[in-house]
C-alpha cells in the first residue's frame, strides 16, 4: 500500500522524487559514516598523507627516500580503506534495494533513461553539504 502511494507520487514527480531519494540516502549514509568510522584516526592519516606529499616533492631526485614516502602513504592508503569497509558493509544492502526499487518506478517516466545522472549529480551534491554538517573526513 505505501510503496504503491510512493510510486504513483514517484512516478508523477520523477525529478523532485530522484532529488529526495539521493537526499535521504545520502543522509543514511552520512549518518552510518558519522558513527562507523574513526573520525579523529581518518583526519590524522590525511594529515601524515599531506605531510608525506610535502616531503615527495622536497626528495624529488633521491629515489631510495621517495619510496620510503611512497610506502608511507600506501600504508595510509590501506588503513583508511579499511576503516571505510566497515561502513560500506552496512550500507551496502540497503542501497542496492532502494536501487532496484527506484530503477523499477524510474523506467516508467519522463526521466527513465537519465534518472541514474539526476541521482549522481544531486547525491553528490548532498553528500559535500552533509560531510560538511557531520564534520565527516
Amino acid at each position: 500500500m505505501v510503496l504503491e502511494i510512493l510510486s504513483a507520487w514517484m512516478i508523477a514527480n520523477p525529478k523532485l522524487s530522484i532529488i529526495l531519494v539521493s537526499l535521504v540516502v545520502a543522509v543514511f549514509i552520512s549518518i552510518i559514516n558519522y558513527f562507523f568510522m574513526p573520525r579523529e584516526r581518518i583526519k590524522e592519516l590525511k594529515e601524515i598523507q599531506k605531510a608525506c606529499q610535502i616531503k615527495l616533492k622536497d626528495a624529488k631526485g633521491d629515489v631510495k627516500k621517495m619510496n620510503e614516502i611512497n610506502k608511507q602513504m600506501l600504508e595510509c592508503s590501506g588503513e583508511m580503506m579499511k576503516h571505510s569497509f566497515k561502513p560500506m558493509l552496512v550500507t551496502f544492502i540497503p542501497i542496492i534495494i532502494v536501487f532496484t526499487f527506484i530503477r523499477g518506478v524510474y523506467v516508467q517516466t519522463d526521466i527513465g533513461s537519465t534518472w541514474i545522472w539526476w541521482y549522481i549529480v544531486s547525491s553528490i551534491i548532498f553528500s559535500m553539504i552533509l560531510r560538511k554538517i557531520f564534520k565527516l573526513p
